[in-house]
């Protein structure tokens, strides 16, 4: 998972960003809620972790925040000294996925990672076959299909197109898909996101023809989500992220 983390303690959160990326995880460090803010403000994660008594701002405030301008989409989990049950109780009404309280131990910590993650992306992870109609993906044989004809794709087209298909309506951030599809990797920047999403266009064909678009969020990424004609409108769609966006490119 890709997870910004607000701890203003930054030798704790150094380590906490070592064990979670010694797990796999692309952890993001930041030491006011200003930054952390500032920074969710431009860019996409899978998941949030708040302290709670910051030199500039409260955790519950943050929370807030995030509820108000990110959505109930991405979990958030509060790891704080603040031991207090009411407090404890306020942060999960407001908001919190989950509460632990510091010293943190690592296999704990991680393991409530996955919990949370495993709770967001359980439907997608039990699918082996994708199925977006008018488009297959089959993660057995790593093939992508538009109404049962085999669309010829690179193993990273295959990988970008799985993940977007994996999160329909929401704005995912240049730097967001770069990190899960690539890794984190100097020699590769935001720009290959782009012509890869640009290829990726023309060989799927989104268009509202059928059924799908795959949009430039200005200043943002890219949201792939259902093109409906007038009529289907009103009909039920894919949730949309609550992050919004100035215009599009």
């Amino acid at each position: 998972m890709r997870i910004a983390v607000l701890e203003d303690d930054e030798h704790l959160g150094q380590l906490m960003q070592l064990w979670m990326e010694a797990a796999g995880h692309n952890a993001h460090l930041f030491t006011t809620g200003q930054e952390f803010m500032g920074a969710v403000k431009r860019d996409t994660y899978d998941l949030f972790m708040l302290d709670w008594m910051l030199p500039d701002t409260s955790g519950d405030k943050v929370l807030e925040w995030i509820r108000e301008h990110i959505g109930w989409q991405v979990p958030v989990l509060f790891v704080t000294q603040n031991d207090s049950q009411e407090d404890i109780v306020k942060a999960l009404e407001k908001g919190a996925d989950d509460y632990m309280v510091k010293p943190v131990q690592p296999m704990e910590m991680l393991a409530r990672l996955t919990a949370l993650g495993r709770r967001v992306k359980q439907e997608v992870q039990e699918e082996t076959v994708i199925d977006r109609s008018p488009y297959q993906l089959d993660l057995n044989t790593h093939t992508f299909s538009c109404r049962g004809e085999v669309i010829p794709l690179t193993q990273k087209e295959f990988d970008l197109a799985l993940f977007m298909f994996q999160n329909v309506g929401r704005i995912l951030s240049r730097a967001h898909i770069l990190d899960s599809v690539w890794g984190r990797n100097p020699e590769i920047n935001t720009r290959t996101v782009d012509i890869h999403i640009s290829r990726l266009r023309k060989k799927l064909e989104l268009s509202a023809e059928n059924g799908w678009k795959l949009s430039g969020i200005y200043n943002h990424g890219y949201r792939l989500e259902r093109a409906y004609s007038g009529a289907d409108k009103s009909s039920s769609a894919e949730p949309v992220s609550a992050v919004t966006s100035s215009g599009r490119e």
